[in-house]
């Protein structure tokens, strides 16, 4: 007979796994082909229960995204701190990385799901999303030796997810770009963005 009742400890346990098993299951095969039910068979409980934790699977993967963060500020060191890569190799090496996310077993949001997602956020939730955001993108700079102050942060987060978007919207989202040259005009915008960190960290 199923547990019909458990301590806030458990729930919380419950959560957290639930969290881990999403943020698995999307670095392996991407948020659009992770399915709820997916998820909640991973932690062996019912479709009801999971709702319990969260009402939708867009407040989940906000949860997955904050999972993620120290993994990255990990990445970003372990890149900085390769002595076969130069300093602009570890960034240029970064910013690949969040470009092609699945390679690395990083999420990265689609131009689509970024709508669904923040439309559906709280006022609340959204401004506590943008407060881990930029902590996150200023520990990146700061790890890569770049001290910003508020107005050059948002600039680089600005530069940062338009990059990220650009290699995302061919061909379907935005179909008079031209797909065949893709990959020259993400690297033409990453070099373009390391330059502009480059000038900063002097």
């Amino acid at each position: 007979m199923p547990k019909v009742a458990y301590s806030e400890e458990e729930r919380e346990k419950i959560r957290e796994r639930l969290i881990a098993a999403g943020l698995e299951l999307m670095t392996q095969q991407g948020i659009q082909h992770t399915t709820v039910e997916q998820i909640y068979k991973k932690v062996g409980i019912s479709r009801t229960f999971f709702y319990s934790f969260f009402p939708t699977k867009e407040e989940l993967i906000v949860e997955t995204l904050y999972l993620q963060q120290p993994r990255l500020i990990d990445y970003a060191r372990k890149l900085m701190n390769d002595p076969a890569l130069s300093w602009r190799e570890g960034v240029e090496q970064l910013l690949y990385s969040l470009c092609y996310g699945e390679k690395y077993g990083i999420i990265v949001l689609t131009m689509e799901e970024q709508q669904l997602i923040f439309k559906r956020l709280s006022e609340k939730n959204y401004k506590i999303f943008r407060e881990k955001q930029l902590r996150l993108f200023n520990t990146i700079l700061n790890i890569c030796g770049i001290y910003v102050n508020e107005e050059q942060l948002k600039v680089f987060l600005n530069l940062a997810i338009i990059t990220v978007i650009t290699y995302r919207v061919f061909p379907n989202t935005f179909p008079l770009l031209i797909s065949e040259v893709s990959k020259e005009t993400v690297d033409f915008q990453i070099h373009t963005l390391v330059d502009y960190l480059e000038k900063l960290k002097k």
